[in-house]
C-alpha cells in the first residue's frame, strides 16, 4: 500500500521541516494570481470571481493566496520552489501549471528557485470558455523543469507532449481549479516507479489521489482548512484506508 502524508498549513512553513534528496517528482498547481490588472482587482477580486463562470451552479469555497502582483507572485514562488528542490534528489523533475498570463513568471520562478527548466507542455481543455471576437481560452500549461540532469535509466520512458482533458464536472468538482485525476495520472508517470511525490499545493488532493493510484508515495501541503479537510479524505479513499 503506498504511503501519504498530508500537512495543513503555509507551504513556506512546512516545507523546510521536510528532509533533503528524498522527493522523487514535484507535481503541483500554485494559485495562478492572474487576472489582477489592479490593486483593486487583486485585493477585492476573490478566487471565485476570477476563476468561476457568473452562471456556474456550485458553490465551491474559495481558496487563500491568490491575490499577489506578478513581481510579488515570482519572488514567492521561487522561494517556494527552491525549497523543493531541495527536498528533491538530483535528478528529479517539477512540473507546475500556469495559465498563458503567468507562464513568463512562472518559468522566471523555477529557474530562480535553481531547478533546469527543460519546456512547455500544452494542456488542452475541450471545455472551455469560448471568447467573442477572438479566440477561445481552451489551454493551460504545465512547465517542466529538473534537479539537474534527468537520469533516464531510473525510468526510461516516452511521455507525449500534449495532453487533453476536461476538469471535473457536477459533483466530481470539488475544488475552484481542480485539475482532472486523469492528466495528472499520465503526468506522474514521469516520476520513476516507487518515487515520492511533492505537491506544496495540494487543494482538493488531485495529485494524491494520481500518485496513489501509480503506487507511489504522497506527501502535499495545503493551507486552506476546508481543502485540506476535502484531500483528507479524497486521499484516504484512494489509499483504500
Amino acid at each position: 500500500m503506498s504511503t501519504w502524508h498530508l500537512h495543513h498549513g503555509d507551504a513556506l512553513t512546512v516545507l523546510p521541516t521536510l528532509p533533503d534528496a528524498h522527493v522523487d517528482l514535484v507535481l503541483t498547481d500554485p494559485p495562478y494570481n492572474s487576472g489582477g490588472r489592479t490593486q483593486s482587482d487583486r485585493t477585492t477580486a476573490t478566487a471565485r470571481d476570477k476563476y468561476v463562470s457568473g452562471d456556474a451552479a456550485h458553490r465551491l469555497a474559495d481558496f487563500a493566496g491568490d491575490n499577489r502582483d506578478q513581481r510579488g507572485y515570482t519572488a514567492w514562488l521561487a522561494l517556494i520552489l527552491a525549497e523543493c528542490l531541495r527536498a528533491s534528489r538530483p535528478g528529479a523533475s517539477l512540473l507546475v501549471f500556469t495559465d498563458w498570463r503567468q507562464l513568463p513568471a512562472t518559468s522566471d520562478a523555477l529557474q530562480a528557485g535553481g531547478w533546469l527548466w527543460r519546456g512547455i507542455i500544452p494542456w488542452h481543455k475541450p471545455i472551455s470558455r469560448p471568447r467573442v471576437g477572438g479566440f477561445k481560452a481552451e489551454c493551460e500549461y504545465v512547465l517542466w523543469a529538473s534537479h539537474g540532469p534527468v537520469d533516464a535509466t531510473r525510468n526510461p520512458v516516452y511521455l507525449p507532449g500534449l495532453y487533453s482533458a476536461s476538469q471535473p464536472r457536477g459533483r466530481a468538482r470539488q475544488h475552484i481549479t481542480q485539475k482532472p485525476v486523469q492528466l495528472l495520472a499520465e503526468l506522474v508517470k514521469v516520476c520513476p516507479p516507487g518515487g515520492t511525490v511533492l505537491d506544496p499545493f495540494a487543494g482538493s488532493g488531485s495529485t494524491g489521489v494520481a500518485a496513489l493510484g501509480s503506487g507511489r508515495p504522497f506527501v502535499g501541503v495545503e493551507m486552506t482548512g476546508h481543502y485540506a479537510q476535502v484531500a483528507r479524505r479524497r486521499l484516504l479513499e484512494a489509499a483504500g484506508d
